[in-house]
Parts: C-alpha cells; structure tokens; sequence
C-alpha cells in the first residue's frame, strides 16, 4: 500500500510537471512591460502539486518545467530570467506551503498564505532583480547596467532607472501573474481534492 501511494504520487508529479513544461511555452507579454516579462500559468501545476502533496514535488515541478523549456524552446535572456524563475519560486512555495498546512488547508488557509507570501515573493523578487538578474544580464550582453534598464524598460518611457524599474516593471509584473496563477491553481485544487485519489495521495503527505 505504501509503494502503491508512492507510485501515485511520482506519477501525479510527472504529469503535473509535463503540464507545466508545455504551459510555460505559451506566455504573452503584458503593455508597458519590458519584453522579458511575459505571463504565462506554468506555475498552477507547482500550486497544485504543492498543496496536495508538500514543496519537495512542488519544486521539482518548477525545475523540470525549466529544463523542458530549454530543451524545446531555448533562452532568450541567456539563462538569466530560467535562473530568476527558479530562485523566485522557492521564495513563493515554500512560505505558500508552511503556512497553508500550519493553517489546516482550507480556503481560508489559502487566502491567508497567499497574503503572506505575495509580499514576500515580490520584494524578494525586486533585491533579485537588482542584484543578480539585471547585473548578470547586463555582463551577459556586455552593456552597463543602466543602459540595459534604459533598453528593456524602453517601452516605458517612465522607467529611467533600476529603483523606477522595480516600482513600474518588476512589482506589478510580479503580482499580476502570482495573482493569476495562484487563484487558477487553488481553484483547481480546491476541485481536485474531492477526488478519491486525491484524497489518498494528501492523507500520505
């Protein structure tokens, strides 16, 4: 019994995170947004498989959907914006997961993670921007850092420098689609958990 829940829990995981891979392959930009930040919902089967079965699954998601895209479609912000999704997700799932288990995994649980873990997912999200993501991307292109803020915060005429690019670009970007994909996420799982297998695989996480 124990080896038959593993198997289901490896093979829900697998799944979720092929879903994930081929999610990540349709994202769309948003207006006034840099080029580089494009909203897709590869994150709702990380959320799924997050408050049904733990982070470890959650996360794994999030690393195999990765490696999907950059063996299918490629980089085009040579590495930098894979490496600041990855560190961005363990900054959102792992408060996501404490908090809504410690609360008792319902929808008010839900709510109240979400709550805490925005704030915190974004403003990690800003200190990654301005001293990892942008700076490396910067070397990567062999410009100096503001002059690749000047050009990827063109489409704004507004951002004219990193802190106004935190404020106009990287804040709203981070909680618009954290809002999308979590509301998606909780909302499938909220539908998903009524299952019977379901409800087998989350009484063994």
């Amino acid at each position: 019994m124990k080896s038959m829940k593993k198997t289901q829990i490896f093979v829900l995981t697998a799944m979720l995170a092929a879903v994930a891979g081929v999610l990540m392959s349709f994202e769309f930009p948003l207006p006034m947004m840099p080029p580089f930040y494009k909203i897709d919902f590869s994150d709702v089967p990380a959320i799924i498989a997050t408050f049904l079965l733990g982070p470890a699954p959650g996360l794994f998601i999030e690393v195999v959907k990765i490696l999907i895209k950059l063996l299918t479609v490629g980089t085009t912000t040579m590495f930098v914006g894979e490496f600041a999704n990855l560190l961005g997700t363990l900054l959102f799932i792992l408060p996501l997961w404490a908090i809504f288990k410690r609360m008792g995994g319902d929808r008010k649980a839900g709510i109240t993670a979400l709550a805490v873990s925005l704030p915190i997912r974004i403003a990690f999200s800003c200190v990654l921007n301005a001293c990892i993501t942008l700076p490396l991307y910067a070397k990567a292109m062999g410009m100096p850092l503001n002059d690749v803020i000047l050009a990827v915060g063109a489409v704004n005429p507004l951002i004219q420098n990193l802190p106004l690019f935190l404020v106009l670009a990287t804040v709203p970007f981070n909680l618009i689609k954290l809002l999308l994909n979590y509301v998606v996420g909780f909302l499938l799982y909220d539908r998903l958990k009524a299952t019977s297998v379901a409800k087998r695989i989350e009484a063994k996480a």
